[in-house]
């Protein structure tokens, strides 16, 4: 009996061995690791693909929009919002795709404008870019 609980373990641990490699080999840049895009996220792979029809928007506060932002982007805040919404609807057309970040992937101030684009301006095609102002920045260095 104990001669078939040893094999058993013995294969058990050889079945782990790839993993164990893989995990070592790939280290921090294994797939798991990378938090999932969301239903209403886009990656930045794919916003650029929208070309000339993506609105790009800032939700972060005016200091940080004023200091540095994707450019053509216009900023639209929860601090500002009765003041912003109004310009940026007078650029946005049923063409546009609207996507919306904020300072990380952490950061709902993205999620909230987002949402409230959805359901007060009932606006479609609204997204917010995953990962963030710091995905634009890694990715633009």
């Amino acid at each position: 009996m104990k001669r078939v609980v040893r094999q058993a373990l013995a294969l058990v641990a050889l079945a782990f061995l790839p993993a164990i490699a893989q995990a070592v080999y790939y280290g921090k840049s294994a797939p798991w690791q990378a938090p999932a895009v969301a239903k209403d996220e886009v990656t930045l792979e794919q916003a650029r693909g929208f070309g000339d029809s993506v609105l790009w928007l800032d939700a972060r506060p005016d200091a940080q929009f004023a200091e540095a932002h994707i450019p053509g982007a216009m900023a639209l805040n929860e601090d500002r919002w009765g003041e912003l919404l109004p310009q940026m609807l007078a650029v946005w057309s049923p063409d546009k795709r609207v996507v919306v970040y904020c300072s990380s992937q952490s950061c709902a101030a993205s999620h909230e404008v987002a949402r409230r684009l959805r359901t007060e301006a009932e606006l479609k095609n609204v997204f917010v870019l995953h990962g963030g102002w710091e995905t634009w920045l890694e990715a633009n260095k």
